[in-house]
């Protein structure tokens, strides 16, 4: 036994001895490998040579914020876990390897409305007007490139001068100077046009025939604040309904009537091209509390009253329409509107037999003016049925679905009432109180995951955004320096709404893509806006805004369309020196910087409000002054 023990006791040393030595040459192996290593090197590591292989690789400041708070002791350390990289550290991409550039379109192209096109509209039917609708190029046919500004464009004029006068080299068009020379639509002199307010129905001037309107009826109590003007001319009514604290939309169709849409948008006056034909106006139901119409050559009787019934859909319970020129006051007129005294007699008993079939009550015919209302619901009106057949109530039809959707010859129900007196839908607060009170949509729980409480949240929140955006861009902030203003994803409106003390108009866009229609609910805060699908483009003229908000947009159309085509869009309808600011993913923004970088925009990606930490950033971008070259340069 004594000599197994012994046995066992020599063993274990041994082995012991073998582990030391073992682990003894893995340690002399690795050092020598590591001479053998860095003998091509020179044998040395330097500091030249650390720094010349950092060279390779992008790299960012850093400035360590370790640090011995206590001089006489080495333990007490203090660790600052703050972001020190930033989005202003961004690497940016290599230009030559990823910017594609995009040439100047032709300088004939310097209007181009590519869902307006006259050569195109030919192909389509003319009943109806309907060639004058949208129609927009197929894939194939999109521009990759960038539309010009005419010869000699100049910033427009500030508002509220810019409602006066309008620069000649911005809209080069003297047609309607002649065409309108007696009734003061427009007049030239030296290098711009100037208007006096004057129009076909109001030769006294604009502001006197609304003064003659707010006789007749409440105009200044904060009851009526969203109007529409159809077939509106250059916009002189919406122009000076604006100081009256009432916001319009003025639209007319890309006609005869060369450039009138661009003439109100460069006086800085809302407007789209538009044109009421085979298809709702791309507005939701119950959206405006006023209406108007002077001498704007719409066939209301036609077509078993049509155009009013869109006209119906698109007013608000208890909001008025108003009619000026023929056939009203055709006892008075009807010689020299060239047109005989039963026709005109015709004309006007048919529009007063579809009024009374909507259920309108005239409320006065005074001179040249003609106002009826619209009924607070439609407890009585579903009564008289019986005795209007026509037009029947719509079944199982969303009244708010207006994108390329054809007009129907039914009457929108309103939303049921308890009791006689009620406003379907709900009552909508006066101005200025309607901005921030919870609109009816989202009290009655009409509006899918929106309450009140996140309504008033989100109205906080972007009067803490635009805030922090007039920090970032001092444009933006500068008062007067923008006037027209787009919001590409608006939500619920908040951006226009935080706006609203500054002298600009939004429109606002609810994407025809997105999961919920809020539009709706942006005409009951007092704004206005207008469906599109960024798909497409817009029907407005190029040079259209001073700003573009983009929040959100372009994951939004992620898979639907193409992010290039989208910024060729924007970069048509922003004017030169116009700023955006795009809000989205941090890797979104880089793709859309890289494309800016090719449309020749200057950009620069900053932190959320919320810090460095959030994913979502924003890229404030600029458009840079260009034009097409002089006529006899580009002849050269």
């Amino acid at each position: 036994m004594a000599i197994l023990a012994k046995l066992s006791h020599s063993l274990t040393s041994i082995i012991k001895k073998t582990n030391l030595y073992y682990v003894a040459a893995t340690i002399v192996l690795c050092c020598t490998f590591y001479v053998i290593g860095l003998w091509p090197q020179g044998g040395d590591v330097t500091s030249r040579q650390l720094s010349s292989t950092a060279s390779i690789l992008p790299t960012l400041p850093c400035n360590p914020s370790i640090k011995n708070t206590n001089p006489n002791s080495g333990s007490s350390i203090s660790i600052d876990f703050t972001a020190h990289h930033t989005a202003d550290d961004l690497v940016p991409l290599s230009s030559s390897a990823r910017v594609n550039h995009y040439p100047s379109c032709n300088p004939e192209l310097s209007e181009y409305t590519p869902c307006e096109d006259s050569k195109r509209s030919l192909k389509f039917d003319r009943n109806m007007l309907a060639y004058r609708e949208r129609h927009c190029p197929e894939k194939n046919e999109l521009l990759k490139c960038r539309i010009p500004a005419p010869f000699g464009y100049k910033p427009p004029f500030r508002w509220p001068q810019s409602r006066d006068s309008v620069w000649y080299a911005n809209v080069p068009h003297k047609h309607l100077t002649v065409e309108k020379a007696g009734q003061n639509w427009v007049r030239f002199k030296g290098d711009r046009f100037t208007f006096p307010g004057g129009g076909t129905m109001f030769p006294r001037g604009a502001d006197a025939y609304i003064d003659d309107i707010g006789k007749l009826i409440k105009l200044k109590d904060g009851s009526i604040r969203t109007a529409i003007d159809t077939g509106c001319g250059v916009a002189s009514w919406g122009a000076y309904l604006l100081s009256r604290d009432i916001l319009p939309i003025s639209f007319a169709p890309k006609d005869t009537h060369e450039a009138q849409v661009q003439f109100a948008l460069e006086r800085g006056v809302p407007a789209l091209i538009g044109i009421l034909a085979t298809n709702r106006l791309p507005y939701p139901a119950r959206a405006f509390d006023m209406a108007h119409c002077s001498r704007c050559l719409i066939p209301w009787g036609k077509y078993d009253g049509l155009y009013l019934i869109e006209v119906d859909r698109i007013l608000r319970p208890g909001g008025y329409w108003i009619l000026s020129g023929p056939p009203v006051n055709w006892q008075s007129h009807w010689r020299g509107w060239n047109r005989t005294a039963d026709d005109l007699k015709a004309e006007q008993d048919q529009i007063e037999n579809v009024a009374r079939s909507l259920c309108w009550k005239k409320v006065t015919q005074r001179g040249d003016l003609a106002i009826w209302q619209k009924p607070t619901n439609h407890v009585h009106c579903k009564i008289n049925r019986k005795v209007f057949r026509k037009p029947p109530f719509c079944q199982e039809q969303d009244p708010d679905k207006a994108w390329y959707t054809k007009i129907d010859a039914c009457l929108s129900p309103l939303p049921e009432v308890s009791s006689v007196k009620d406003v379907a839908g709900g009552p909508l607060a006066n101005w200025p109180e309607r901005l921030t009170a919870v609109p009816p949509r989202i009290a009655s729980s009409s509006i899918e995951g929106v309450t009140a409480e996140g309504f008033s949240e989100d109205t906080e929140l972007w009067k803490k955004r635009v805030a922090h955006y007039k920090a970032l861009d001092s444009q933006l902030a500068e008062r007067g320096r923008y006037r027209n203003i787009l919001d590409m994803n608006a939500w619920l409106g908040g951006f226009a709404a935080a706006l609203v003390d500054d002298p600009v108009w939004v429109m606002n866009i609810v994407p025809t893509e997105a999961e919920v229609n809020t539009l709706g609910v942006i005409f009951e805060r007092g704004l206005i806006g207008t469906y599109q699908s960024w798909c497409e483009a817009m029907s407005t003229y190029p040079r259209t805004y001073d700003f573009i908000h983009a929040d959100s947009l372009f994951t939004l159309y992620q898979d639907r369309c193409e992010m290039e085509d989208i910024l060729l869009e924007m970069d048509r309808v922003l004017r030169p020196q116009g700023s955006a600011i795009f809000r989205d993913d941090v890797d979104v923004l880089v793709n859309v910087k890289s494309i800016l970088d090719g449309l020749q925009w200057e950009s620069r990606m900053v932190d959320h409000e919320g810090g460095p930490h959030v994913r979502e950033k924003l890229l404030i971008a600029t458009k840079l002054y260009w034009t097409a070259p002089a006529p006899d340069q580009d002849k050269q």
